[in-house]
């Protein structure tokens, strides 16, 4: 009689083999399924870095006036559509006395001068969820700052 693997053994080997490969398939489509998420997401992050100084400019250049009144709302869409940027500009804070302070409704009367012509922006930045580059994935993010234009 001779020594050596029989069909069973090999059969387990090979069974034991592919379980393994399986397993190791699993996790690097899972690291790649993060690492994905991952990029877009700090895609928006940058895209909302890049919204929220375009709205800084917006407001720079905007003259305020009794028939413009102030800025309220910016929109900002990525040139190649796979971002969008709702910008929604909740609170001017003016010096009390100032020229500005009676054209906007959404003024917040201060005292001290250090803050004169900051805003609140409310920001919220969508992906395009049907861009081939997001790959169905829809990453919703929402900040809140203080700026001065």
């Amino acid at each position: 009689m001779r020594r050596g693997f029989g069909l069973v053994q090999a059969l387990i080997v090979i069974v034991l083999i592919s379980g393994i490969m399986m397993i190791a398939m699993k996790y690097a489509t899972l690291s790649v399924k993060q690492t994905s998420d991952v990029y877009v997401r700090e895609g928006a992050e940058l895209f909302m870095s890049s919204a929220i100084e375009a709205t800084l400019l917006a407001i720079s250049g905007y003259q305020r006036d009794a028939t413009n009144g102030c800025l309220e709302q910016v929109n900002v869409l990525s040139k190649d559509a796979r971002y969008k940027a709702d910008v929604n500009i909740t609170g001017y804070f003016l010096l009390a006395g100032s020229a500005d302070i009676g054209y906007c409704d959404r003024n917040i009367s201060i005292q001290t001068e250090d803050s004169h012509g900051m805003v609140m922006l409310e920001i919220v930045v969508e992906t395009n969820a049907t861009h081939p580059k997001n790959e169905g994935k829809h990453v919703r993010l929402l900040r809140r700052t203080l700026q001065r234009p």
